[in-house]
């Protein structure tokens, strides 16, 4: 491999001038290898952030973070694989009905998935409220599990893009996390070296996303798309409201509740609406349209599939799910139509609550979280629930109550209907 100087590739970057393909293979490399420092990293990431990167230049980037570690292989299974990515959001419990609702369909879901950190909760830590379930499985397990039932959510194994690891940490304490070009790579670096046939990307946009504009938002999904399309992994991407909380609750008990709801075929109506959009969209990946997605939740088939993927996993569907021993509720001030419910104040009052981490490592409470009792558009009297909190230790509710107080503007008139979907895209 040529070799370069981080210093010399910095100032490149920095003056807005693209990388060559051997100059980004070796300092991802080099990083990932400990011969770049963290902070001369740190430097290329914030020029990158500003200034950029060509499709090129993100393409090459995900395949050196790809080449940094091992890939999986799903070429022994009967059925097709498709995997769904959410950017993260509030109240985002999808990845839990939807791999068993598209395993319904003979389609296998080998879905890696990762834990919360600040207001954005993580697939593995809400599945981990219920007794007895375990993330970590070996390839073994996973292939056995996937052949016979169809579904998995599990951690994704250390030796996936070791690089993209160490890079995010970085991204994380130098304020570059939210550069499409590095969510790009990070996300599709994972997704292609996972080995999956097909994939769908719901990109959340809105007040508690990374990505605040549609602008920002299809700027990233399109990235996504392209990098998706030169590496032969056919993908799609909705753009999808993170405006207000998807669903009812924010917290990792409370989350799992409601999935249980919409896989007996009730829950929240925008819930069950965005699931059964991705399903649709993950199906006609692989090549499966002529399918009733509503019917498999409302008879009872993902619900089968979701109780076999949770025992096989050493969890029980049956076993009470952790409740939290404190609650207060807060009603609404006045009378009127919700006209705004901040999802990023909901989030984090989720976190002040316990249902969230600071930093990698952080403990958290299975048991806290937001009830969310009103959406926007609905109408409400004054004194009426708005949000129900719940935490372990009450301490934790002045600071939750004074961010909630922030979250919820109150109007005469009924403000225009909510859109859930904003766009489609496909390559």
């Amino acid at each position: 491999m040529t070799r370069f100087t981080a210093v010399d590739i910095i100032h490149q970057k920095r003056a807005g001038q693209p990388l060559s393909a051997a100059q980004i293979d070796w300092i991802v490399h080099a990083f990932t290898t400990g011969e770049v420092a963290d902070e001369q990293m740190a430097a290329l990431a914030m020029a990158i952030y500003f200034q950029g990167m060509e499709i090129a230049e993100i393409a090459q980037w995900t395949s050196a973070m790809i080449a940094s570690g091992d890939t999986m292989d799903f070429s022994t299974l009967e059925n097709p694989t498709v995997d769904k990515h959410s950017t993260g959001g509030v109240g985002d419990n999808i990845t839990l009905m939807l791999a068993p609702l598209v395993a319904v369909f003979d389609v296998a879901v080998p879905q890696l998935s990762g834990r919360g950190l600040g207001h954005t909760g993580g697939t593995l830590d809400k599945l981990e409220a219920i007794p007895g379930w375990r993330a970590t499985l070996t390839t073994a397990e996973m292939l056995t599990q996937l052949g016979q039932i169809g579904a998995v959510i599990c951690a994704a194994g250390a030796g996936l893009a070791p690089a993209d690891k160490k890079l995010y940490a970085l991204r994380d304490i130098t304020g570059t996390v939210d550069a499409v070009a590095l969510i790009a790579s990070s996300i599709m670096s994972k997704k292609i070296a996972e080995g999956t046939g097909a994939l769908v990307l719901d990109v959340k946009v809105g007040a508690g996303a990374f990505m605040k504009t549609p602008e920002r938002a299809r700027e990233l999904a399109e990235t996504m798309c392209e990098l998706g399309r030169q590496a032969n992994l056919p993908t799609t991407a909705l753009l999808t409201d993170m405006s207000q909380p998807l669903g009812s609750a924010a917290g990792n008990a409370l989350e799992v509740a409601t999935a249980v709801e919409i896989l007996a075929g009730g829950g929240p109506a925008d819930t069950r609406q965005l699931t059964i959009e991705l399903a649709q969209e993950m199906l006609r990946l692989a090549g499966k349209t002529d399918v009733d997605v509503a019917a498999a939740l409302d008879d009872g088939r993902a619900m089968d599939k979701w109780r076999a993927m949770i025992a096989a996993q050493g969890g029980d569907a049956d076993a009470p799910l952790p409740k939290a021993r404190h609650r207060h509720t807060i009603t609404a001030p006045t009378s009127g139509y919700i006209s705004q419910l901040d999802a990023l104040a909901v989030g984090e009052a989720a976190w002040r609550l316990g249902a969230g981490r600071a930093k990698p490592g952080d403990a958290i409470q299975a048991e806290a979280g937001v009830q969310i009792h009103a959406k926007v558009g609905d109408y409400l009297r004054a004194g009426s629930a708005l949000f129900t909190l719940h935490t372990q230790t009450p301490e934790r509710f002045e600071s939750a109550i004074a961010r909630l107080h922030e979250a919820v503007n109150i109007t005469d008139t009924a403000p225009p209907p909510a859109v859930l979907i904003h766009e489609r895209i496909r390559r």
